[in-house]
């Protein structure tokens, strides 16, 4: 089984990071730094006629690495009660290339299986729940199988190795990737 690990986080070796980590030791696994890609912000067209224009960024090349993988770790810091901007830019392109004669997107999420991991202050656990809420209803619009989520406590670097329930949790999740 083949874990891609989209990474939201725009500082390294933080939180997230650590705790996506723990989740994929050991496991055959890519990790992308989606703040290290370049993804332009979705310039809507939907109902524009002709539909959207050709971006010349990243975001194709993630779309071949979803496609080859079985599972999707979405790990991100819990900004402002949502997802990081990066990870959040992400997802808005969905609109486009949901519409993308190239791929068959929603078909080949629906094969997929979706994992959260998200770090934040100590009321993350409670303050985090419609970012999860939000992913649910993601993942429910493209037919995606949600299998879990963790919810991190930790504001400084470092923080979330103190949370032993996220750890025991992320633990259960590695053993269940590398089987």
């Amino acid at each position: 089984m083949k874990t891609l690990c989209l990474l939201g986080s725009t500082r390294k070796n933080g939180n997230s990071e650590y705790l996506a980590g723990k989740i994929l030791e050991g496991t055959d696994h890519t990790v992308v730094h989606l703040a290290d890609k370049h993804i332009e912000a979705i310039h809507d067209q939907r109902h524009a006629e002709g539909g959207f224009d050709p971006v010349h960024d990243d975001y194709d090349e993630l779309i071949e690495l979803i496609f080859s993988h079985d599972v999707i770790l979405f790990a991100t810091p819990l900004y402002w009660y949502g997802m990081s901007g990066p990870m959040k830019n992400f997802f808005d392109r969905w609109s486009q290339y949901l519409r993308d004669e190239r791929f068959n997107l929603k078909e080949e999420l629906a094969r997929k299986k979706a994992y959260v991991a998200v770090t934040g202050g100590t009321s993350a656990k409670i303050k985090g729940l419609p970012l999860i809420q939000q992913f649910e209803y993601i993942f429910e619009f493209v037919g995606m199988e949600f299998a879990d989520y963790i919810i991190g406590a930790g504001v400084k670097p470092g923080e979330v190795k103190e949370d032993q329930i996220a750890l025991a949790k992320a633990e259960a999740w590695n053993k269940g990737l590398r089987s």
